[in-house]
Formats: structure tokens, sequence, C-alpha cells
């Protein structure tokens, strides 16, 4: 029997905590993996009063109890350099600020909590040896997954030797996660080979218009490889990808393309897609990769019907203006969920908003920063449920018991489905510079697909 765990009193008290602190908008934005107070850039950088409670409505961050003691550490590695460090950027400052706003609810167990973060510079080997040094030569108290499918996937078996906790915000290669103490925070689900692409198709069936042709543009990186190609470990089922998946329901598949990561001559990739010219195209992207796409397929003067782009940061197409209006990607926290309209949400929301712009980065709370926000909740509610430290007894706990989470909601892990807990993938469609969420129905708050939507 499992047990359904709320995290009551503490989570309150946070949602006060951040309503004041939006409200108040004062003081300076710090950066620092060590948050003991939370402080906000000026009021000047504060969303309209409309946007969260008035000050009276909570009360100030002085009223926690403050922390003391030791320091519980939180060993954690990020690419802060690479090619994933323009999203890498959005998680770590999606846990910095999730750091400090804890601090200021009284820490963990009465403790401050620090967060060491360590460089792995996009790279899986250098992950993995970040969090051996994490664990045996720095001795942190606690593991927080990197940002990356493959940097994951390189931690979780360091993680799995010592016993630590693990959990990891946006690893995909799911087949392959096998440790019962890794807990994943991406919403999805356990096959995301077959479910993401065919959530897509039938976004575009719904239009009552789809595409005929499709191509597929593949990053090689892991995540979006399984993805787009599945796995010959399972059975059939499990194996299929989203090419197969594509055939199988009748579409004519015109150009399939694998690349490179690191790739940085986009013109013969672009030139290949304009050859084929499918209808639609679904580019298995990460960083900057949907960003160079289009870039060189305008200078071609060419662009399909549709395009769908997985992982990329989402900053740079939003800057992109004109050029990326309609454009379609991968999310979990996009505008119009219904977890996004909470009181709690709204307060987080809009004090990330606040904090991104003075740090001059993409300032929308959506899907990366939404995957970090809830590893970080999924570990620190079973540290304060379970009041300790030890990684058996916390292991034991998040596999009998249900964690709620700020974006999607009750998470109930299962050991025999590798924790995870079902499909909440959702596909959002950029609109005069948002991300709406457009499909499935039940998460779009209105909002449905347009298609064709070349610009």
């Amino acid at each position: 029997m499992r047990h359904h765990h709320r995290s009551g009193a503490w989570r309150f008290a946070l949602v006060l905590v951040v309503l004041a602190m939006v409200a108040a908008a004062c003081g300076d934005s710090s950066s620092s993996t060590t948050a003991p107070a939370a402080t906000t850039p000026a009021a000047t950088d504060a969303p309209a009063a409309t946007d969260a409670p008035a000050a009276t409505d909570a009360p100030a961050a002085t009223d926690a109890p403050a922390p003391s003691g030791e320091p519980i550490v939180v060993g954690g590695s990020l690419a802060l350099t690479g090619f994933l460090a323009p999203t890498a950027a959005i998680h770590k400052l999606a846990g910095e600020m999730f750091v400090e706003q804890l601090n200021a609810s009284g820490g963990l167990l009465g403790r401050p909590v620090e967060w060491t973060i360590l460089d792995d510079e996009s790279a899986p080997d250098k992950a993995a040896s970040n969090y051996e040094r994490l664990i045996t030569e720095d001795e942190v108290d606690l593991l927080m997954g990197p940002y990356g499918t493959g940097t994951i996937s390189a931690a979780i078996p360091v993680a799995e030797r010592y016993g630590f906790v693990i959990p990891h915000h946006s690893g995909s290669l799911t087949y392959t996660y096998g440790y019962d103490c890794s807990y994943p925070a991406w919403g999805s689900g356990r096959y995301p080979n077959q479910t993401v692409v065919a959530g897509v198709l039938d976004m575009l069936e719904a239009t009552g218009s789809p595409p005929e042709t499709i191509g597929f543009v593949v990053n090689q990186f892991p995540g979006s490889n399984f993805l787009a190609y599945g796995t010959t470990d399972g059975d059939a089922t499990d194996a299929l990808g989203g090419v197969q998946i594509a055939e199988d329901r009748g579409y004519d598949v015109v150009v399939d393309l694998p690349f490179p990561t690191g790739t940085s001559d986009w013109g013969p990739i672009a030139a290949q897609v304009r050859d084929a010219d499918p209808d639609f195209l679904w580019v298995g992207a990460l960083g900057l990769d949907a960003a160079n796409l289009i870039d060189a397929m305008e200078a071609l003067d060419y662009r399909p019907d549709g395009e769908f782009y997985l992982w990329p940061a989402p900053g740079p197409l939003v800057a992109m203006g004109d050029l990326t209006e309609g454009i379609f990607l991968a999310a979990t926290f996009a505008e119009g969920t219904p977890e996004r309209a909470t009181p709690e949400a709204a307060a987080v929301v809009a004090e990330f908003k606040i904090r991104a712009e003075a740090a001059g980065m993409y300032s929308d709370f959506e899907t990366q920063a939404a995957g970090s926000w809830s590893a970080w909740e999924i570990l620190t509610t079973a540290v304060k449920a379970t009041g300790s430290l030890d990684q058996t007894v916390l292991c034991d706990w998040l596999n009998s018991n249900t964690v709620t989470t700020l974006s999607m909601g009750e998470i109930d892990f299962d050991p025999a489905q590798n924790n995870y807990y079902g499909d909440q993938s959702k596909v959002a469609q950029l609109r005069d510079g948002v991300w709406l969420s457009v499909w499935p129905p039940a998460s779009t708050g209105g909002n449905s697909a347009v298609y064709p939507t070349s610009p």
C-alpha cells in the first residue's frame, strides 16, 4: 500500500515566503550555491501587482526559523560549459532559487543547505568523475543529478555503486535506468521513444489537416537518438522509435538524417531538408540546434509547413521573433497547463522571471526549470518526511510514498517501471513570444495547435 504524502506546512510556508519576496521585490539578486537569505532585484523588475498577492498577505521571510549548525551539502554536476550550457544555465538558476527559498523557510532538518556544483563540460565521462569526487572526496550528504540524458546515464551508475539516492530532471534513456534509488523528475514517462512522437502525430491529426510527409533530423545525443530510433534492447514494442512509429501510422518519411552532437555546419543539413521538402519536420534538437537549423533553412529561403524541436534552449528561439512563430517543442509546464495556474506556481514563475531577467537569461519558468524544481522537491520531501539523511531510508521512503510536485502534482515511483510514473509529456507552440501548451487537450487551457505554421 502506498501512502500519499504532501509536503504540508513547509510547502505552505515556502509559498508564503515566495509570495512575500515577489511582492516586496527589493534587494539584490545573488548567484551562489550557498543561499542563507532570500533577496530579489529592484522593484522595477517585478511583475505587476496583479501577478502576486500583496506583501501583507504573507509573513516576511524572517518569520521562518533560521537554519543553524553544520550545512547539509548537496553535490551535483552541471554543464556549465559545452554544448548543453545554454539549457543547463536554466537548471542552475532554478536550483539556486530553490535552495535559497529552502533556507529562507528553515533549511533541512533545521540546518542550512549548500549546493556544490561541478562543471561536467557537457561530457558524460566528466559527469561520472564529478560524482565520484563528490561522494568520495567531498563527502557530500546528498546528490542532485546533472542536466542531459548522456550525463545522467553516466551519473546513475556512480550513485548506485555508493548507494546514493539521485533525482534526475531530464533523463530520457529510460530503459537503462534500472537503479531503484534513481528518481526521474521529467514527465515523459517510461517509454518516451513511443509516446513523444505519437503525441505530436496525434496533435497534428487533431487539426483536421495533418501532414502527409515527415522529415526527421536527429542529434545523435543518447536521449534524442533513443526517441527517434528506439533501442535494440527489450521486446519489439518497447524498442520502437519515432521514425518507425510514423511509418507504421502511414506517414511518408522523406528524410531521416542523424547528425553528430556538436555540429557547427548546418548548411548541408538544411539543404537536404529543403530537397526532401517534408510537410512537417521533427528535429531531435538540444541546446542551440534549433536556432542554428532555422537560420540555415532561412538562408536557403526554405521552411516546411510545421516544425517540432525536442529539447532546445527555449530563450534563443523566442528571441528570433517571427522566424520561430508557430514552431512546436516538447513541454511539461508551458502556459495553459492546469498546474501552472496554482498560486504557488504563479509565485515561483514570477520570482524566477525577476531573477532570470536580472541575470540576462531567458525568464520563463517552463519545462526545463520545472524539471529542476521537481527534482529538488523529490529530494527534500524525502528528507523532511523521514527526518534522515540516510540513503537507504530515503530510498525506501520514496519507493513507498508519493511526492507532490509543483509542475506535475502527485507522482508515484514504481521500481518495476524504472521509477517512471506515466506519460505526462505535452506539446507547446510558440505564439507571440509565449510557449502555449497545445496538446493534449486536457492540459491546454483551451489552446489548440495551429498547423500549417510556416512563417
